[in-house]
């Protein structure tokens, strides 16, 4: 596996990812409302933007040439936050995630960060157990919205 930074010819590949761990994560979630989430979130533009805006890191994980994972994070002030993380389900299980996030962690610790936060929905025990691992807590909650309706998200924090 190699990790490395993203670049706009992976934007295909990204979305890719994101969708097949989606559908196969978010079971609440309609198929339709998936597949709009992701095309917004994870659109040419939008992804264009996320590469290039400073105190941002945006990491693909590739096995044997093609990406499996991404994460994407971003610094303001002394508080990062996890804005995107998926593994393939096919090679979930791997270290993939690990390795993504503690590579994420010491890219935005270049520029001071101190805490960093993720969310994701509540509905997401794999996730939960993901970032635990990872040594986050539980700090809050708060609401996203999908397919025109609010879901419930975790907030979690870890102090560097």
């Amino acid at each position: 596996m190699e990790l490395r930074p993203a670049t706009l010819e992976d934007r295909s590949a990204i979305r890719s990812v994101a969708r097949d761990t989606w559908h196969e994560t978010y079971d609440e979630l309609e198929s339709h409302a998936i597949d709009e989430t992701i095309d917004d979130w994870y659109g040419d533009e939008r992804l264009e933007q996320a590469l290039s805006k400073p105190g941002t890191a945006f990491l693909v994980a590739e096995a044997d040439g093609e990406v499996v994972g991404f994460t994407h994070g971003v610094v303001s002030e002394a508080e990062g936050d996890v804005l995107r993380m998926a593994v393939h389900p096919d090679y979930q299980g791997r270290g993939i995630g690990t390795a993504l996030h503690e590579r994420l962690c010491e890219d935005l610790q270049d520029f001071n960060m101190e805490r960093m936060r993720a969310m994701d929905l509540a509905s997401n025990e794999g996730g939960r157990r993901f970032y635990e691992e990872q040594g986050f807590e539980r700090t809050g909650e708060d609401t996203v919205e999908i397919g025109g309706e609010e879901r419930r998200e975790v907030v979690y924090t870890l102090d560097l």
